[in-house]
């Protein structure tokens, strides 16, 4: 098996739920690549432009609470707002906390493709420093 690229994500087969993997060089890119993973899950996102730009804060915490927290915040958007992000821009935040930039499109706006996730679960939740940078293992439920 070869040398996996720098960053990028993926699904990965689960029983019930589903469960995406994401990598990347660092902490925050690899939390940006999640968010893509995530979206990828459920949505069609071809075609789709991201015009509306919104950002938001994570507080400070350990590194797996703020993934959750940043893919929480996607979900609830989606049910509450009708708004998926496109593309995400993580960037570290004073105090230890994250800056997080989405530029998102309407939900009517895009194809769903699978079904739509309710929850991150923490069971088997991974979020770390590996050989090649950071990566993350997690499960969504459906």
């Amino acid at each position: 098996m070869g040398r996996r690229p720098a960053r990028g994500h993926r699904n990965v087969p689960h029983t019930a739920d589903v469960r995406i993997e994401a990598w990347a060089p660092d902490r925050e890119d690899c939390v940006a690549e999640a968010v893509s993973a995530l979206v990828d899950t459920f949505v069609d996102t071809a075609g789709a432009d991201g015009t509306t730009e919104t950002e938001f804060s994570v507080p400070p915490g350990d590194d797996e609470d703020m993934l959750v927290t940043v893919l929480d915040e996607v979900i609830f958007r989606m049910e509450t707002a009708g708004m998926l992000p496109l593309a995400t821009d993580v960037r570290p935040a004073d105090g230890g906390g994250l800056l997080v930039r989405w530029w998102t499109v309407d939900t009517d706006a895009v194809e769903l493709v699978g079904a739509v996730p309710k929850a991150v679960a923490l069971h088997e939740l991974r979020f770390g420093p590996d050989q090649d940078g950071w990566s993350c293992a997690v499960t969504l439920d459906v």
